[in-house]
């Protein structure tokens, strides 16, 4: 097991007027990366499923030739679109050389709470995989709900839903397509 702890790399991205935040867990060693920025690795079908869903095409965000995500165009996206994104742990060790969950152990989980309060517009949470999912639902004694499904949770007096999502992860058995379905949900809820 590694010694190391890692902080996550990048900065909470949190839109004005965002609707949604998207949560995941950490994001993969650099080595793995495509781009600085969330979901970096190639093999990550995050923004292929995005691309699904808002222009019905996997490779929308996709830079193929340089196998590549392509940040001049996601960023505007999520920012017109009100998206936000981060991670549910803020310091991590991993105890295998790998992306994997079961092999991260969390030393500083991310302060749901102020995070939230910085985005007041937001209505809904997706958490992608295990344990995003169960990281926020202990955070906020709720349990979680099945994939695909989500249950209200409230800060402040807000009512919100936790919406639980197949993680983007290839290692997740289900076609990205089959993916983006469930992530429609969420999406067509918001009218984004």
């Amino acid at each position: 097991m590694s010694e190391i702890v890692e902080s996550h790399p990048f900065k909470p991205f949190l839109p004005e007027k965002a609707k949604l935040l998207m949560l995941g867990t950490f994001p993969p060693a650099p080595k793995r990366w495509c781009m600085a920025f969330y979901y970096p690795n190639w093999i990550n079908d995050m923004w292929r499923i995005i691309g699904i869903c808002f222009f019905g095409d996997k490779n929308h965000f996709v830079v193929e030739q340089e196998k590549r995500f392509d940040l001049e165009r996601i960023i505007p996206f999520l920012k017109e679109k009100g998206i936000a994104l981060y991670d549910t742990a803020t310091r991590i060790r991993r105890t295998q050389d790998n992306a994997s969950d079961k092999d991260l152990e969390i030393v500083e989980a991310t302060d749901l709470d102020a995070m939230l309060r910085q985005i007041p517009d937001c209505q809904a949470v997706i958490t992608a995989g295990q344990l995003a999912t169960e990281v926020f639902c202990d955070h906020y004694g709720i349990k979680p709900p099945k994939v695909g499904e989500y249950v209200p949770f409230h800060l402040d007096g807000r009512a919100l839903r936790l919406y639980r999502m197949p993680s983007s992860s290839r290692a997740y058995p289900m076609k990205a397509e089959k993916k983006a379905d469930y992530y429609d949900i969420v999406f067509k809820y918001l009218k984004l």
